[in-house]
């Protein structure tokens, strides 16, 4: 056989030679049936599960799956609590008809807060067929034993299948205070059960939103400025019609979009349109957005930690450390733009979205659109990804807006440009620190300032989220749906003097939603970094100084598992600098999620080109103690993940604007990291049987950012206390370093 290498198959295949084509999908989706309406009451036990003659399960999960894998973990903590099988079940996520409401899907609380109310459910389903099987028996209820969904009694030989005792259901309300399984009868939990999306999402029969098609849907598409603040002034929409498949216009308000018979045409038609727009209000300048941001009015300034006497410590400390740390603006920038599809007949409005809070949906498009609530029905299907609210809610409003005035079938599909430039953003931050030293080196007095966007949703108010279409069609909403940014502002050691204060900015300028770990990410990369500048001050070994001042025996075993794993060699920092171009540090981070609930500990290790400014994270390694681990693979996968991420917005995620325009819409001016660039990771999963079981998708993320700069100092001698920390950064950081030095 002739070699043919691969320089000569594309060569070929390029004259034509050699044609091959294949797709991972099959046909686009099918419309789906939509399941008849049920209870959905948290109460009611016929909400949570339904058991058919055939012994199959169905659970009803008001949390969804954002792609982490949470699907099979709830499912292997439900098969445990029911003694059946994990494949005997099936699950629904999402759907405002079916499921209850268990409030927003997110990594903190969707296995500490949903899975517990799965498993309670659980419980009483097992105990109340029990108690029919005892009842149709006469044996008491203590004599029964179940295997896989069916209960039998040993002394009588009698056995009768779940399926076959359900009746009509189980009528029976939920008891919160039921009997739940020891952990050590479980089965499932702590066993790395394959995730059951993954099959379908490499063979591509998995299904997105954005592959959706019911009978007689059309596609639309939103024209929106990229100015902040601008106004429709008007539009002349004759090129658009002229466009193959063009069917009609929809304006409300400031609300411009084009619908078209296919999804090409509504791209066309979407650029050919002509709109003419007012100039938005400048936004605070770029190159002083830290100082701007600061200067911006409070709505409120508390203390959130106060111990001791902190300005007597100060002042009275053997040395002193100040320090302020800032993190920019970044955006989620999913890899593929959002998509919703909706369908108003008969005054009923069924969108599929791929929200994380379909619930909470319902509330919100009930305000835009003017329907009442219980005619809005929300079905979850997987986007394009999530990590916060990014761009799937805007297109689940901009669809259900478009639908109604149509009274047909429409498919939204965001542009590139849309989701970078016009999705949601995490708010700017900026945080002011100073410590004291004893003699001895340990810290006597700790003093934070927080500049935060005000918490709008402390309250859980579900309607703070300000949906594009609502802000286009003349709905006023506050400018910001983000919350809890205090978390983890704290100082997280045991220190004898503390006052932190956060400061809550009234306005955000850019329209701000979470983005992964919102607060808890910044607030801990300036007190982890600062905690670095403490432990030099000190001339202590970084890992060292931090144990020296916890108390807590968890955050302790993270910190001694992650040094373990990195081969950690005990000696201060920055004392192993080179001269060379290519310096090599490490550095360590730790935290205990909203000082409550996981501990995580972190340990980077880069290389800075000194020439290029580049820095390149080689090596990471987690220690993870998330309590009771429900699938250890899975914790894995979001541990690993979450470094990934967190290292793209370390190194280089950075919203840019001028003016009132936003000019990150694309890869090239939002560049995220490349899978060259990635880093290997090492995980060191802390099982706790028994202990409860906590998150692990928001937590890691927020100590990559203080361990990568605490190895950039390690490395260079020099600190870096602005995110993200680019070449040009670096390089600025270098030669102010230098030109001290001399």
């Amino acid at each position: 056989m002739n070699n043919f290498n691969r320089r000569q198959f594309l060569g070929a295949a390029g004259a034509g030679v050699l044609t091959v084509g294949f797709s991972l999908t099959s046909e686009a989706q099918a419309a789906p049936n939509l399941a008849a309406a049920k209870s959905v009451a948290k109460d009611a036990l016929d909400s949570w599960l339904t058991i058919d003659k055939n012994n199959r399960i169905t659970l009803y999960v008001g949390k969804v799956d954002l792609g982490t894998g949470t699907k099979t973990a709830l499912t292997q903590i439900a098969a445990d609590e029911l003694d059946v099988a994990f494949n005997r079940i099936e699950m629904v996520m999402g759907d405002t008809a079916t499921t209850p409401d268990q409030w927003i899907t997110g990594a903190a609380i969707t296995i500490s807060q949903g899975g517990s109310e799965l498993r309670i459910a659980a419980a009483n389903a097992r105990l109340a067929l029990l108690q029919r099987a005892a009842q149709q028996w006469g044996v008491p209820v203590s004599e029964l034993v179940v295997s896989d969904g069916v209960i039998g009694h040993e002394a009588s030989r009698k056995t009768a299948s779940y399926g076959s005792l359900i009746g009509q259901g189980f009528e029976v309300k939920v008891d919160p205070k039921v009997a739940v399984k020891k952990h050590t009868d479980y089965k499932l939990v702590g066993q790395s059960i394959p995730r059951v999306d993954i099959p379908g999402k490499v063979s591509g029969e998995h299904p997105y939103v954005h592959d959706l098609r019911l009978p007689g849907m059309l596609h639309a598409r939103v024209i929106r400025p990229l100015q902040i603040g601008a106004s429709l002034q008007g539009f002349d929409d004759a090129p658009a019609k002229r466009v193959n498949g063009f069917v009609q216009t929809v304006r409300q308000g400031n609300f411009l979009a084009v619908v078209a018979k296919t999804e090409w045409a509504a791209i066309k038609a979407s650029q050919a349109i002509q709109a003419t727009w007012t100039a938005g209000p400048d936004l605070p300048a770029k190159a002083t957005i830290f100082e701007a941001w600061r200067k911006m009015p409070l709505a409120k300034e508390e203390a959130t930690q106060k111990v001791g006497d902190v300005a007597q410590a100060l002042s009275s400390g053997a040395r002193s450390v100040k320090a302020t740390y800032n993190f920019s603006v970044q955006t989620h920038a999913s890899i593929g733009p959002s998509c919703a599809v909706a369908d108003f007949q008969n005054g009923q409005l069924v969108c599929w979205s791929a929200s994380q809070a379909t619930h909470s949906m319902q509330h919100e498009l009930a305000v835009i659109t003017g329907l009442p609530k219980e005619a809005i029905r929300l079905v979850y299907l997987d986007g394009s990804g999530c990590y916060g609210r990014n761009g799937h809610e805007d297109a689940t409003a901009d669809a259900a807006l478009i639908a109604i005035k149509i009274g047909k079938p429409v498919r939204v599909q965001w542009m590139r440009q849309d989701e970078t430039a016009l999705a949601p953003k995490s708010p700017p931050r900026s945080m002011d620190l100073e410590g004291s030293l004893d003699a001895q080196g340990k810290i006597t007095g700790w003093k934070g300032d927080f500049y935060i966007a005000l918490n709008h949703i402390a309250a859980f108010k579900p309607l703070d989220f300000p949906l594009l279409a609502a802000s286009d069609t003349g709905i006023p909403r506050p400018g910001n749906w983000v919350g809890f940014l205090f978390q983890n502002a704290g100082a997280p050691y045991a220190v004898p003097n503390i006052l932190v204060t956060t400061k809550h900015v009234q306005q955000t300028f850019l329209r701000s939603s979470h983005l992964r770990s919102p607060g808890r990410i910044e607030n801990s990369f300036a007190n982890e970094s600062f905690m670095d500048e403490l432990a030099a001050a000190a001339g202590s070994d970084a890992a060292a100084f931090r144990l020296k001042h916890l108390t807590d025996a968890r955050a302790s075993g993270v910190i001694n598992a992650v040094l373990k794993a990195s081969n950690w060699q005990s000696r201060p920092s920055a004392t192993q600098v080179n001269a060379g171009n290519i310096a090599r540090g490490r550095g360590i981070s730790y935290v205990r999620y909203n000082n409550a609930i996981t501990y995580v500990a972190t340990v980077a290790e880069v290389e800075v080109n000194r020439s290029t400014g580049q820095i390149s994270v080689t090596k990471v390694f987690v220690a993870h103690d998330c309590g009771q681990i429900i699938n250890p693979d899975g914790v894995q996968n979001q541990i690993q993940g979450g470094v990934m991420q967190t290292v793209s917005r370390t190194l280089m995620e950075e919203v840019q604007w001028s003016g009132s325009t936003i000019n990150s819409v694309d890869w090239a001016s939002y560049p995220i990291l490349r899978f060259p660039d990635t880093p290997t990771v090492q995980t060191v999963l802390i099982d706790q049987p028994g202990q409860p079981a906590w998150g692990a998708g928001e937590q890691t993320p927020t100590t990559v950012p203080a361990a990568i700069a605490n190895a950039f100092f390690d490395a260079t001698g020099v600190r870096l206390r602005t995110i993200p920390f680019t070449p040009a950064s670096v390089h600025t950081a270098l030669a102010e370093a230098g030109r001290k030095a001399a």
